[in-house]
């Protein structure tokens, strides 16, 4: 009987741990299949995503498309294009002869580019407070296409006076009318109140084309307020809107600067030890580490904007083969006379046999190579090169003050620097560097710009532990600025760019293709 027993017990044992292997693999198997699906979904965003099609041009092996696409252009974003040609006939091709040729060109809006700076007055308008004059100011709105406005600018507001004369702005034609002169752009002026509850006191409207006459007769302007209107008979205005000044000016963009010249990109490497697992230069076999996903995100952004991507790569914090002296800035290829690398494949070759050959040794110092790099910075006064220092960090910095002024310094210089935080460690020392709440100073001097951009990596890693995304939006944020410290710099020395190199013409020859 207890042999019976037993073997029952025994069975219903066995029967449910094999209900629950099923039951295990029926959940991993779902977990899977979600997974995946939303892995193919996320890379066909990322990787296709239907832009636009050419019109057909029937009869013809030398196509000539007039439709045009505009797309907006990110230099923080890996933006890869895809061009599907599709004919609705077989091509038959000949053995050793070039079958056609397809050009794409690109090129900005350049009606979009303007910028006007206006400035104007009022006469005459509407007293709104009881224990004074107004608080005037202007509103300007851009019409919509379907008949809505939306707010484009505001002046600043003219304290107790019926005459106020505002202070000259300047703002972008797109934001103004969106490259269409003649759409209507309307104006309201207010009387400012403190609690926010502004009094109206009129409107107009007038456009591009009309305020690009420049001061004339045309641009006085009668300010209206509609229900005033309705119910007085003698009501003639409620004051006068009168345009002082109109200047065009074409924004030069970061695109334009590149055409002629290039950015040069640097790379620098933190302590740790590459043969523990533990470490951030831990060498995985089957994926990148902590620096070398940093590296690669960032790098093959900028590598697109080096005229011959070849980037001296530079470490430090490490003892150098063959006497161990300890070096803060060292080739990471091996050859101080030619730290240059081809790619940022280039530069990850020799950042992975850099960690085989040398000792990675403390303290931490970034001063030596900031001012390595803006000395190469200084010897640059055209605009001709821009320097991108990229800077990898666990958060340890040994030489901060030294730091501080180094950045203030090179805040003169053509140059930006780049810290992105690798590891669990706290960065507080590198967003105080990063300037964006308190701008950087040494020495009771404070930078002439900004110029330094720092992340921490662990923001940005997907938690599916998908790398490609992790990279994609840690380059898409910490590039972003870059842009904008370039043209700052630019701006500031009153540097132009460079003309841009004639189009490209194609051959007159035309090859023909047997159909």
């Amino acid at each position: 009987m207890l042999v019976i027993l037993y073997y029952i017990i025994l069975y219903y044992i066995i029967l449910y741990y094999i209900i629950l292997y099923y039951i295990i693999l029926y959940y991993i198997i779902l977990y899977y299949i979600i997974y995946m699906s939303w892995l193919l979904t996320t890379y066909s965003k990322m990787c296709v995503m239907f832009f636009g099609r050419t019109e057909v041009i029937d009869n013809t092996l030398n196509p000539d498309f007039v439709r045009k696409f505009i797309m907006d252009y990110f230099f923080e974003e890996r933006e890869n294009l895809r061009f599907d040609f599709r004919l609705e006939k077989s091509i038959t091709g000949i053995p050793g002869k070039k079958c056609g040729t397809v050009i794409v060109t690109a090129e900005e809006l350049s009606c979009c580019r303007d910028s006007v700076l206006m400035q104007f007055c009022a006469n005459k308008l509407d007293k709104k407070d009881f224990f004074g004059k107004s608080d005037p100011f202007l509103v300007f709105h851009r019409s919509n296409e379907d008949g809505s406005f939306t707010i484009c600018h505001k002046t600043e507001v003219v304290k107790n006076t019926l005459n106020p004369v505002w202070q000259a702005f300047k703002i972008s034609v797109r934001a103004l009318c969106n490259g269409d002169y003649d759409r209507t752009i309307k104006v309201e002026v207010y009387d400012w109140d403190r609690d926010g509850s502004h009094d109206f006191i009129g409107e107009f409207t007038t456009s591009y084309r009309e305020l690009s006459r420049g001061q004339s007769q045309f641009n006085v302007y009668e300010v209206i307020n509609p229900k005033k209107k309705g119910k007085k008979k003698k009501y003639i205005n409620s004051g006068t809107v009168t345009l002082l000044s109109f200047l065009i000016e074409t924004e030069v963009s970061f695109l334009d600067y590149i055409k002629g010249g290039y950015v040069v990109y640097l790379v620098l490497v933190l302590p740790g030890n590459p043969s523990q697992p533990t470490s951030l230069h831990y060498m995985n076999p089957y994926q990148l580490n902590a620096y070398g996903m940093a590296l690669k995100a960032v790098g093959e952004i900028i590598q697109d904007y080096d005229s011959d991507k070849m980037f001296p790569a530079l470490g430090f914090g490490a003892r150098l083969p063959p006497d161990g002296r300890v070096s803060h800035e060292f080739a990471l290829n091996g050859n101080p006379q030619n730290p240059y690398c081809h790619g940022i494949d280039g530069v990850m070759e020799a950042y992975y046999r850099s960690l085989k050959s040398v000792q990675l040794y403390g303290p931490t110092n970034f001063a030596p190579v900031i001012n390595h790099v803006a000395r190469y910075a200084s010897s640059v006064k055209d605009g001709s090169q821009y320097f991108v220092l990229l800077i990898i960090t666990d958060g340890v910095i040994s030489d901060m003050a030294q730091t501080k002024e180094s950045i203030v310094n090179a805040s003169k210089l053509p140059m930006s620097i780049i810290i992105v935080g690798v590891g669990p460690a706290e960065f507080d020392a590198m967003e105080e560097l990063d300037g964006d709440v308190v701008r950087i100073s040494s020495r009771g001097k404070f930078a002439e710009r900004d110029i330094v951009q720092f992340v921490p990596f662990r923001d940005y890693i997907d938690r599916s532990g998908n790398h490609v995304l992790s990279m994609a939006r840690l380059a898409k944020d910490v590039l972003a600025e870059i842009p904008e410290q370039f043209l700052s710099y630019m701006r500031v020395r009153g540097i132009k760019p460079s003309p841009a190199p004639p189009p490209y013409t194609p051959p007159i020859h035309v090859l023909q293709t047997q159909i």
